[in-house]
């Protein structure tokens, strides 16, 4: 419980960063690829103007879904980070043998 209380480290927020970074990517590509498959969001033809346009739209939605928890993959992502550091980093240093 006091471990929730402590400020974040650094490598904490950049676990989190990335996690979300990639979450926000990987939405903002799901909506591209469903954006190009089709005739485009409204069903018209996209020209170059509008696919800009559509693919700011996208970015900043991806964003903002994942700012609100998105589809949960940045908080499995964040752990599996967190797991991979503390396999490299090895036991604490009060469960090793001196």
């Amino acid at each position: 419980m006091a471990a929730d209380l402590a400020p974040p480290d650094g490598a904490k927020l950049k676990r989190a960063g990335a996690s979300k970074d990639f979450e926000a990517l990987l939405i903002g590509q799901m909506l591209r690829s469903v954006r190009e498959e089709g005739e485009g969001w409204l069903g018209t033809g996209d020209d170059q103007a509008s696919s800009a346009a559509f693919g700011l739209g996208e970015e900043q939605l991806a964003r903002a879904l994942t700012a609100r928890g998105g589809l949960g993959l940045s908080r499995v992502i964040e752990d599996g980070l967190k797991k991979q550091q503390s396999l490299a980093d090895g036991p604490p240093a009060e469960t090793r043998k001196s």
